[in-house]
C-alpha cells in the first residue's frame, strides 16, 4: 500500500493505492463462495418448508418470509399505529386544544376547533378534533408534542387504509366511544350493490 501526498496552494490531498491479492484478482473464488451461500439457504428453506407441509411443526424459522394470510409478522413494541385520545380517571378528555399538535404535524391532517369547557378548573377543550390518515405520514410529532400526554399513536391494529378516499377519525372514533368506520361503511354499501 502507497501514500503519495500532494501539497499545492495549501490543501493537502492524500492518494491511497491498494494493491489487490490473488483472492481479489480470481474473482470467480468469491462468485463461488457466494452461489454457495445462497445454494444453502435455497436447500435449507427447500427441507423446512418441506417437513411443515407434511405436518412436522418445527421452532425453527423456516425463511425471512412470512406466509401472510396464516401467519402475522409480529409487531414491534415501539411500533407507530393508529392514534387515539386518552382520558382522565373521572372520564373526561384529557385534551386541553393547546393546537402543539396541529401545530407539529408536517402533513398538517390534524384539525381541532377549540371552545370554552364547562369545567371550570379547565380552560378550553377540543369541540371538534379529527385527524384525515390519507394525509398522515404516521411520523409521531403530535404523540411527541402534547404536553398532557392526550394523543397516543399505540393501537395496534395493522389494517390502517381503507378503500374510502375520506377516511377521517372523528373525535369520538378516537375516544373509543364510537366504533363506526367509514371505510367500513363504504364496503358494506358496495356489497349490497354487488360491486367488487
Amino acid at each position: 500500500m502507497k501514500y503519495v501526498t500532494i501539497q499545492e496552494m495549501n490543501k493537502k490531498v492524500t492518494n491511497i493505492t491498494i494493491e489487490s491479492g490473488v483472492a481479489e484478482n480470481i474473482y470467480w473464488i468469491e462468485v463461488l463462495r457466494g452461489l454457495w451461500v445462497t445454494n444453502r439457504h435455497f436447500w435449507t428453506n427447500i427441507w423446512w418448508h418441506t417437513f411443515r407441509l407434511a405436518g412436522i411443526k418445527t421452532k425453527k424459522r423456516v425463511s425471512a418470509t412470512y406466509q401472510y394470510p396464516e401467519e402475522r409478522r409480529p409487531i414491534h413494541h415501539r411500533w407507530r399505529g393508529r392514534h387515539r385520545l386518552t382520558v382522565k380517571q373521572n372520564g373526561d378528555m384529557r385534551c386541553t386544544a393547546c393546537m402543539m399538535c396541529e401545530t407539529v404535524c408536517p402533513c398538517d391532517c390534524i384539525h381541532i376547533t377549540p371552545g370554552e369547557s364547562p369545567d371550570p378548573d379547565v380552560e378550553k377543550f377540543p369541540e371538534q378534533f379529527y385527524i384525515d390518515t390519507l394525509r398522515c405520514c404516521f411520523c409521531g410529532l403530535c404523540a411527541e408534542a402534547c404536553p398532557v400526554d392526550a394523543i397516543r399513536m399505540d393501537v395496534i391494529e395493522t389494517e390502517l387504509a381503507g378503500y374510502t378516499r375520506d377516511i377521517i377519525y372523528t373525535r369520538e372514533f378516537l375516544l373509543g366511544m364510537d366504533k363506526d368506520r367509514p371505510w367500513e361503511e363504504w364496503k358494506v354499501k358496495r356489497e349490497r350493490e354487488g360491486v367488487s
